[in-house]
């Protein structure tokens, strides 16, 4: 349950920052800087707060080559998936909507990576402390 909830944090935190919706930070401070510049900062550093927790854990934890290669599997899959007919690439909505997926995927398996390698081969991980 913990690591769909890590995915769904980090599905929330990049759909909530840029969608194909008028519902998202983007397109709300590109309406509202000029009567909202304080707000509009507030939300844009705890946002970028957030990606830096996540993108600092998912760095550590799988580095930027597992990162790339991770993006790439899913880059592959969503390729396989066009490939078969199955996804259409003319709906743009769709394609952002699967990018926000598939970069939530990333950082959602990055943040339970200990886990999921935890219950895979039954190691646990710790961190390396610099003295």
């Amino acid at each position: 349950m913990g690591i769909l909830l890590r995915w769904f944090g980090a599905f929330a935190l990049l759909s909530a920052s840029y969608n194909p919706t008028n519902w998202n930070f983007y397109r709300w401070a590109e309406v509202n800087y000029s009567a909202q510049l304080p707000l509009t900062v507030l939300l844009g550093l705890i946002l970028a707060v957030c990606y830096i927790i996540y993108i600092g854990a998912t760095l550590r934890s799988l580095g930027a080559f597992g990162m790339v290669l991770v993006a790439a599997v899913f880059a592959a899959l969503i390729w396989v998936l066009v490939d078969w007919q199955i996804l259409t690439t003319g709906n743009s909505a769709l394609n952002i909507w699967l990018g926000i997926l598939a970069l939530s995927l990333v950082l959602g398996i990055g943040l339970s990576w200990s886990i999921l390698w935890q219950r895979l081969s039954g190691q646990a991980t710790v961190d390396e402390v610099d003295e």
